[in-house]
């Protein structure tokens, strides 16, 4: 059997019940293990990983299309994080028996039947992008829901499938196939947004940072303090540890201080340091986190 990784993005991590909802949908469909699940309030999303055949795979993302776009108005919704959709992305990672190209074209059938089903635009990103200008999925997401019907009005960015007009309630989707990568959060002892702004600049590749480094800055009001929030795509060549490394640079640089690190998700074993607690500040980590741990359980 071929072992294909889901990780949906949805816009909601405030209510327990309608994210139960959620995974229950992906766990109800046979052939399919829901691996983790975890949720944040601040950024108010939640994120999914699931794994099995292709078939099992895609029945599980239109399961939790039907739930989320019943249950997650965007109109009234607000978090720290952007988002396009109800359910904002959805990047299927090749694990064992299946090839980049499998997910590819997973990504595109996935793409044609939400698009069909739910009414919904759907835009394919990184190595299924239709188009190089569509591989970056910051490019895709700006904007936002509020800014997507003037986008979706310009010729350039008219959706690989669906309607050229935003869902509603649900917005727009993107869909596509990647390599594993590591959703790495580093709290600051500040609640100043413009330092965690800065360092995220400071780090991230686009601004002339540390490659294979995605980040923003957001402030995690409810705590009281400012978050970088990071995308490790490469953690072979970018170490996490390298990344944690230069954030704290950074934080000393702009008269703070680093608080602690967490890990969204899952994280292959491989990227980890021997001694994750320490060296890089992480709080709540569980070995449960450890993609392989929870692979096993599949066999």
């Amino acid at each position: 059997m071929a072992v294909i990784e889901c990780v949906p993005n949805v816009s909601d991590g405030r209510r327990p019940d309608v994210i139960d909802r959620l995974a229950s949908s992906i766990g109800h469909i046979a052939g399919v293990r829901l691996l983790d699940r975890s949720s944040d309030p601040a950024h108010n999303r939640s994120v999914f990983t699931f794994a099995g055949d292709a078939q099992p795979v895609a029945d599980a993302v239109l399961a939790l299309f039907e739930t989320a776009v019943t249950a997650i108005d965007l109109r009234s919704h607000s978090g720290a994080h952007p988002r396009l959709g109800a359910v904002d992305v959805v990047p299927f990672i090749p694990v064992s028996g299946a090839t980049m190209t499998d997910c590819v074209a997973l990504a595109r059938t996935t793409a044609a039947a939400v698009a069909s089903r739910f009414q919904i635009p759907v835009f394919l990103y990184e190595e299924a992008a239709s188009t190089d200008a569509r591989r970056n999925l910051a490019d895709i997401r700006r904007g936002e829901f509020e800014g997507l019907a003037a986008k979706l009005a310009l010729p350039e960015w008219q959706p690989d499938y669906g309607p050229p007009r935003p869902h509603p309630t649900a917005g727009a989707v993107a869909i596509g196939a990647r390599a594993p990568l590591i959703a790495f959060n580093v709290n600051l002892a500040t609640d100043r947004l413009e330092t965690a702004k800065a360092i995220a600049a400071a780090v991230r590749h686009s601004s002339g940072g540390l490659p294979f480094v995605k980040a923003l800055g957001i402030a995690l009001e409810h705590r009281g303090v400012a978050q970088v929030s990071m995308n490790l795509t490469n953690y072979e060549k970018t170490s996490i540890v390298r990344v944690f490394e230069a954030v704290r640079h950074e934080a000393d640089r702009h008269g703070t201080s680093v608080l602690e690190s967490e890990i969204v998700g899952l994280v292959p074993e491989a990227a980890l340091p021997p001694d994750p607690e320490q060296s890089l500040q992480l709080a709540g980590f569980n070995p449960n986190q450890v993609l392989e741990h929870r692979l096993k359980e599949m066999r």
